[in-house]
């Protein structure tokens, strides 16, 4: 707080004293951010102010001066930091002896005219920024552009550093810290690891950042017109004479992953994060380190909840929840990487998750034994195929695996409703109508009883959850994995409170496509061989009978179009914020020489129709690793009514009229056609004459 406004800053110290306390200019207010509704941005550019630093913060700064050093200097470095009530607050930069340091925060770098343009034609050489950049599948290539051109066109060295882990949410921050100077990286941090803090390091000469800047005529004559920022004096120097015998690092290739790598390390670590963060027992938190410095007295962590010792996921034998599958074995796999180089915070969560303090993960398989359980749900609906995919996959991953059958409890939800009513709905295959048929599987239906075999598997979901380990003598329960694709949300093919509601999931913000190339990528990586008959049978939820034993229900059938066309409506919604008719326009273009505009026009209201009337059960969505810009979180990313009207009248009749004048110039070139050929022949039959 500062004059009684809150502001997001960076503080900047060095040696227990503050140099600066540096207020955010620009803050992130879209997506998934809201940080004006907790800060206000710093508007006074160029310009500092006193700010009194709090009694407790001067007194902790004596106190571990007065712990460190020997007499005299103990007094005269305790003397010293009395003297500083105040430090200065606002938009400056950092004069050393040797160079002048500027900073940026997050989304500065992100804006159309970032802080480091102007501090680079003043003079400043090295920029930093410390970022909370979360992870978004093929973002990084964006990230490295930034931090490059910055220093291309203006030279200099920019030192990023990005937060790492999850922050008890959606998001999963990939760290990817970085050093360029003028247009090169020079060192590339890890993009997804389970260490807590990595230390990136570069040996640069300040002497190329000023011979760079000094061939660059624009920048030079921009640089003589520039408003010079507030500098803030230190006492330090980041070179010495000696530094000249040092080697220099070189440019290095950043090297980046795959889409699939990407989404087998990124929700890996978000999973870790979650678990290792369930436990009963929540360790040394700021507070406990805070009292610390004022007590001697023994402290004891803190009880926050219940102890999570896993994860149950409903496996079954198809495409999204076989990837779920897969993200946890992927990370029991950085678990035991982590573990076999010393990691040893990784080891004392994992020894807490399973309860023994002597345990040390060597082998994924084993370890996801211990913490995975997975389960088929079988029905009358289920095939043979399914179950034996889910059970071949269970084996190779080393889950353990639990086959059952929820028919006695269909069976009796749906006897209850026919002794109350007299009436037993059927199946649209044994001659009920749409709505029995929607309300026996409930795979899209919102008006149909909550009991039904989508919803029972449900609660089946968590009684297992939380008795499974008791069952087998083990402590703890187990957090449960929902499988939904962000596809299938942004049309709402889905049941409110069925198998997609869970405690969290790994793949809600990845497209199917996506997935699809996840899971080949695990074949070929992790050989699982179980995968490629995943992939190669069709998609379907088994939530109608089976006809002459075969699958006789298709997710794309159900839907009326593909995955691959949901993923072009979904960016087009979100990203390209279009409504019907200007989605119409533009697939128009896209897809004019595939489809008529009828046809078209006809996918648009569709897609429409269902997106409108299921739009509500994006309220109830699971929270879900985000990692799509069309993600249809509800929550705190997507935040669009739930109740529109599925007609869309006037947009739909605007689309007609345009499909209707399209047909009409269509046939008015055909009738142009035909008249010049009826032309050009009897112009040849008079020549011939």
């Amino acid at each position: 707080m500062h004059r009684n406004v809150r502001y997001n800053c960076r503080v900047i110290f060095l040696n227990r004293r503050i140099l600066l306390i540096r207020p955010k200019m620009a803050l992130a207010n879209e997506g998934n951010y809201r940080e004006l509704r907790w800060f206000t941005p710093w508007s006074r550019t160029r310009q500092t102010e006193e700010y009194f630093l709090p009694r407790m913060i001067q007194d902790l700064t004596k106190q571990n001066a007065a712990q460190t050093g020997d007499g005299q200097e103990r007094v005269s470095c305790a003397l010293f930091l009395r003297l500083q009530e105040t430090v200065p607050f606002g938009d400056a930069v950092l004069a050393t002896w040797d160079t002048c340091i500027g900073s940026e925060i997050c989304e500065e770098l992100w804006t159309p005219h970032s802080p480091h343009v102007d501090m680079g034609l003043d003079g400043v050489e090295i920029f930093t920024n410390a970022s909370g950049s979360h992870h978004v599948l093929r973002k990084a290539h964006a990230r490295v552009d930034l931090v490059t051109m910055a220093t291309t066109k203006n030279g200099g060295i920019y030192l990023l550093a990005n937060q790492k882990g999850c922050d008890g949410d959606r998001l999963y921050y990939d760290g990817c810290a970085m050093i360029a100077m003028n247009g090169s990286v020079f060192a590339q941090g890890s993009q997804f690891s389970l260490d807590d803090v990595e230390v990136l390091t570069a040996t640069l000469d300040l002497e190329d950042v000023r011979s760079y800047r000094a061939e660059i005529s624009s920048r030079n004559l921009a640089a003589s017109r520039v408003s010079p920022y507030p500098r803030v004096k230190v006492d330090f120097a980041l070179s010495c004479r000696e530094d000249v015998l040092l080697p220099l690092s070189e440019p290095v290739e950043w090297k980046y992953h795959s889409p699939a790598e990407e989404i087998s390390l990124g929700p890996a670590c978000w999973l870790w994060d979650f678990l290792r963060r369930s436990r009963q027992v929540c360790g040394w938190t700021w507070v406990h380190r805070w009292a610390r410095c004022f007590s001697e007295a023994p402290l004891t962590p803190c009880l926050v909840g219940p102890f999570q010792a896993g994860f149950f996921l409903p496996l079954s034998g198809g495409v999204d929840s076989a990837a779920t599958a897969c993200l946890v074995y992927s990370m029991c796999r950085q678990v035991c990487e982590a573990v076999k180089n010393g990691n040893q915070e990784v080891l004392a969560d994992v020894r807490a998750i399973v309860n023994q303090t002597s345990y040390t993960p060597q082998d994924p398989r084993e370890l996801c034994g211990r913490v995975l359980t997975t389960c088929y749900m079988a029905s009358e609906n289920s095939s043979r195929e399914t179950c034996d995919r889910a059970k071949e996959l269970a084996q190779q991953v080393g889950s353990h695996h639990i086959g059952l059958n929820i028919d006695p409890a269909v069976k009796a939800v749906v006897g209850i409703f026919s002794l109350v009513t007299g009436k037993r709905p059927l199946f649209a295959v044994h001659g009920g109508s749409s709505r029995e048929n929607l309300a026996l599987q409930n795979v899209q239906g919102n008006v149909s009883p909550p009991v039904v075999q989508a919803r029972i598997r449900m609660v089946v979901a968590y009684l297992f959850a939380q008795l499974s380990l008791w069952s087998r003598g083990a402590q703890g329960g187990l957090l449960v994995l929902g499988s939904a694709n962000v596809d299938e949300s942004l049309l709402g093919y889905l049941t409110k409170y069925d198998c997609s509601s869970a405690d969290i999931n790994p793949i809600g913000g990845i497209s199917k496509s996506d997935l699809r190339t996840f899971v080949q990528f695990c074949v070929e990586r992790f050989q699982l061989s179980a995968l490629q008959s995943i992939l190669a049978a069709p998609a379907t939820a088994e939530l109608e009978p089976l006809a002459n034993g075969q699958v006789s229900q298709t997710d794309e059938e159900d839907m009326g179009m593909t995955y691959a066309e949901l993923s072009v409506y979904g960016r087009l919604r979100k990203m390209a914020k279009t409504g019907p008719y200007s989605m119409f326009c533009r697939l128009l273009n896209t897809w004019g020489d595939t489809w008529t505009p009828r046809q078209v026009a006809d996918k648009v209201k569709r897609f429409f129709s269902k997106y409108s009337l299921n739009r509500h059960k994006m309220t109830t969505l699971t929270p879900a690793y985000h990692a799509e810009n069309y993600s249809p979180d509800d929550n705190r990313f997507d935040l669009r009514p739930f109740l529109y009207n599925t007609g869309w009248p006037w947009q739909f009749r605007c689309i007609d009229n345009q499909v209707n004048q399209a047909k009409m110039s269509f046939l008015y070139v055909k009738y142009l056609s035909w008249k010049l050929w009826f032309i050009s022949v009897k112009a040849f039959l008079y020549t011939q004459c």
